[in-house]
């Protein structure tokens, strides 16, 4: 019984062996025939493919801004071209109107013919071909002018195929990407401007040129805005720290006690009868010779509360005063303790009479963060003055006054209506000569 199965056991084993030389041989004959296999005709190669820097410095081309695409490529040995199509990417704007086809030849490529296509344009894609075919293995050029890309920017690709004399079509491979930079609206009219006649005509003055130059006021705006942030960014956390501060001390300043109305009337007449400059220079070069490191949009916001609590503890001060002994008996009188007087009666009603003088005081502080550009802080008055060395020109300076502006006008406005309105004023309407004619016509009736 051993010999049949052990029979059966080398005949199995024997199979096995056969099956894996077989699986080998078979992945062998796969791998040279790839290797062996004949490549794809796409025997073109891509020398250069570029377009010219359009920015105003650097090399970085701009989308959205005229520029010239260049396209260098070489031809196989044995292809002679009658002509190709380049395909731009989609919402790029392009003209053949100057397109020149050149075939560069010689040791350096000096040599220069120029072939004069017939060129035809299908949405985004340009078609050269040629009056006969050219020779062989030529190196071309093909010089592409009033090319706009999309002005979002981003990598842009083309496609292109070539057509051999044998009428045979085939695709360029290896077409390297096109790297735009994105431009924002504001780049977009400048670029305007500059092709507009009256922009020149305006610049030709020089008083207009130095304060209102168009094209200095768009390139100036977007920078300057990040100024106008940080400037609000110092004020909007400045004035709401000031205000607390400020009431308490006014609150120590009219108080019984000798200690507090002495230590609030120091702070008050230090910082309101120093210059604002003067404390902020203090603050910023002061502290870290005393080994005192803050940021300086922290040390700015600190500096710009200190100073605006001290002319906040006045407006408080003085509010608190306008209200009637009266208010407070009465309270008392209700059985509401001093604190419950202060809290519920006092304040509301202080507050309510200061609000426009709140507003004012707020608007002056935005007007003095212009003050911490000399310390380095870059907001509004900072980022003009940079501008101003660069151009040589003082339009940023009138750009920076329409940030204050934007501010300061709304604010007034505001302000002289709660002045109106707690003075029980409404503004005077206009009256229409129907109106008016009717108002004489009620008078006439009510003296009758």
């Amino acid at each position: 019984m051993t010999e049949p199965v052990n029979t059966t056991l080398g005949g199995a084993r024997a199979a096995l062996r056969r099956l894996v030389v077989a699986c080998a041989l078979l992945a062998c004959a796969l791998g040279c025939g790839a290797v062996l296999a004949p490549a794809p005709a796409c025997a073109l190669e891509v020398q250069k493919l570029t377009a010219q820097p359009n920015a105003d410095a650097g090399s970085d081309v701009l989308g959205g801004k005229e520029t010239r695409l260049t396209w260098e490529f070489q031809a196989d040995d044995d292809e002679a071209l009658t002509g190709f199509t380049v395909t731009l990417p989609q919402g790029t704007e392009f003209s053949t109107e100057d397109a020149r086809v050149t075939i560069l030849s010689g040791e350096d490529l000096m040599d220069r013919t120029f072939v004069k296509p017939k060129y035809s344009v299908d949405g985004q894609t340009v078609k050269a071909t040629f009056p006969e075919a050219t020779e062989a293995g030529k190196y071309f050029r093909l010089e592409l002018y009033h090319v706009v890309f999309p002005a979002q920017g981003g990598s842009e690709q083309l496609s292109a195929t070539y057509e051999l004399a044998d009428g045979t079509e085939k695709d360029v491979a290896n077409i390297p990407a096109l790297t735009i930079k994105g431009t924002s609206a504001l780049d977009q009219l400048e670029s305007f401007l500059e092709e507009q006649p009256w922009v020149e005509a305006w610049n030709s003055n020089r008083f207009l040129r130095l304060f209102l130059n168009p094209l200095i006021i768009v390139s100036s705006l977007p920078v300057v805005f990040s100024g106008f942030l940080m400037a609000l960014a110092i004020v909007l956390v400045a004035f709401p720290l000031a205000i607390p501060f400020g009431f308490i001390l006014s609150l120590m300043r009219i108080s019984n006690s000798r200690i507090l109305h002495g230590i609030s009337g120091f702070y008050i007449n230090i910082i309101r009868g120093t210059p604002a400059f003067l404390q902020i220079y203090i603050a910023f070069f002061g502290l870290p010779l005393a080994g005192v490191n803050i940021g300086n949009y922290p040390l700015g916001v600190i500096v710009m509360a200190m100073n605006s609590a001290a002319y906040l503890c006045e407006i408080f001060r003085a509010g608190i005063q306008s209200i009637p002994p009266g208010q407070n008996e009465a309270a008392r009188s209700l059985g509401m303790n001093r604190m419950q007087t202060m809290l519920y009666v006092i304040i509301p009603q202080t507050f309510r009479n200061v609000l426009p003088t709140l507003t004012s005081e707020f608007i002056l502080l935005y007007k003095d963060t212009s003050l911490l550009a000399a310390v380095g802080v870059m907001e509004i008055v900072m980022y003009a003055k940079t501008i101003v060395a660069t151009t040589g020109s003082i339009t940023p300076y009138v750009v920076a006054a329409l940030f204050y502006l934007l501010i300061t006008l709304p604010l007034t406005r505001v302000v002289s209506g709660l002045e109106n309105r707690l003075a029980g004023k409404t503004p005077a309407k206009k009256n229409s000569p129907k109106g008016a004619a009717r108002a004489k016509a009620n008078a006439a009736d009510a003296t009758l």
